[in-house]
C-alpha cells in the first residue's frame, strides 16, 4: 500500500488542474537579445569597426501582425532604454505589437553610425517576419528626443535594399513603414538639441551634414506617415522641431499627426501621467485609423 502514496500523489496533482493541458494559450516568448553586425559594425564611406549594435526582441502572447522598432533617447550621448526601451516594447506587446529595442551605436561625431544600425534593425525585422509572426509591410520606427531624430533619420534617409547582396538580410528594404515620434530632435540647427548635434556631428559640424540631419528640410512624398507629440512647455528640446516636421510632412501630403500636449516638459513628468497616457492612447488610434493595426477588439 506505501508504493501506491507517489502515485496517488501524482493523479491527485494532476486532477487539481496544475499540470499544462494542451489546450492551454501558449506563454508569451522571452525577450530575445540579438547581434546586428556580428562584431564589424559599419561606419559609412566603406569603413568598419570592431563593434556591435543589439536589438532585443518582445514578442507578443498574440501578435496582430504590427512590428515597431524602438530607438531610446540619451542626446546621442547615452541610451534610455528603460522607460523610452523595454518599457515601450511591454506596452506594444499588450496591444499585439511586437516590440524590437534597438541599442544603437553611439555616434562620436560619426553621423551616419546610428542611421545605419537604425536601417539593419529594420532589414532584420523583415528578415525574420515569417519566424516572428510580422507583416513585412507593417514593420514601423518610434524614437524619443535624440531616439526621435534617429526616428526621422530613418524615414527620410532610406533605400530599398540591396538584391543582389550576399547578406540576406541586406536584401530587404530600409523604409520604415510608420514612424511615432515623442519630444523628437528633429533639427540639427539653431531649434534642434545642442548636445545632441555636437554628439552626432561633432564640435565643429559641416554645413552639409547640419543641412542632411535636418530632417524637416529632408522631407518628400515618399516618407512614411508620422505621429507626432510634444509638450508645449519643452525647453529642452522646444516643440518647433515637431511643429515644422509635421509642416513638411503636410507640405508633400504624407498622412501625419501633430499632438501638442498641455504640459509635462521633456519626458511628459517622468513617462507618466494623464500627457503620457495621451500619446499612447492617440498614436494607437492612429495605428488603427490607417490600417497598420486591426481595430480594437477585432481578432487578427
Amino acid at each position: 500500500m506505501h508504493g501506491t502514496r507517489p502515485l496517488l500523489a501524482v493523479l491527485t496533482f494532476f486532477a487539481a488542474g496544475v499540470a499544462v493541458r494542451a489546450d492551454d494559450p501558449p506563454k508569451k516568448a522571452e525577450p530575445e537579445r540579438l547581434k546586428l553586425w556580428n562584431g564589424n559594425a559599419p561606419q559609412g564611406d566603406d569603413r568598419f569597426e570592431k563593434a556591435e549594435a543589439w536589438i532585443t526582441v518582445h514578442r507578443p502572447e498574440k501578435p496582430n501582425g504590427t512590428a515597431a522598432v524602438i530607438c531610446p533617447g540619451g542626446g546621442y550621448g547615452g541610451l534610455v532604454t528603460g522607460a523610452e526601451g523595454h518599457g515601450i516594447a511591454a506596452w506594444l506587446n499588450r496591444h499585439g505589437v511586437t516590440g524590437v529595442v534597438l541599442e544603437y551605436r553611439l555616434p562620436k561625431g560619426r553621423p551616419f553610425v546610428p542611421l545605419l544600425d537604425a536601417r539593419r534593425a529594420i532589414r532584420t525585422v523583415r528578415a525574420n517576419s515569417t519566424a516572428w509572426g510580422i507583416d513585412p509591410a507593417k514593420v514601423g520606427i518610434i524614437g524619443f528626443s535624440a531616439g526621435g531624430h534617429l526616428t526621422s533619420t530613418a524615414g527620410t534617409h532610406f533605400d530599398d535594399g540591396d538584391p543582389k547582396s550576399a547578406d540576406a538580410v541586406e536584401k530587404h528594404g530600409g523604409r520604415p513603414d510608420f514612424m511615432i515620434l515623442v519630444y523628437p530632435v528633429i533639427s540639427m540647427g539653431e531649434k534642434g538639441h545642442g548636445g545632441s548635434r555636437t554628439n552626432l556631428l561633432g564640435k565643429q559640424p559641416d554645413e552639409k551634414h547640419v543641412k542632411l540631419f535636418s530632417n524637416e528640410l529632408q522631407v518628400t512624398a515618399k516618407t512614411p506617415p508620422a505621429f507626432l507629440a510634444h509638450a508645449k512647455d519643452d525647453k529642452v528640446v522646444v516643440p518647433e522641431n515637431s511643429k515644422a516636421f509635421h509642416d513638411a510632412l503636410q507640405a508633400q501630403k504624407v498622412p501625419s499627426k501633430y499632438l501638442e500636449l498641455a504640459s509635462g516638459g521633456h519626458g511628459l513628468n517622468g513617462y507618466k501621467g494623464p500627457m503620457w497616457d495621451a500619446w499612447q492612447a492617440q498614436s494607437l488610434a492612429w495605428l488603427e485609423e490607417l490600417k497598420f493595426t486591426p481595430a480594437s477588439g477585432e481578432k487578427k
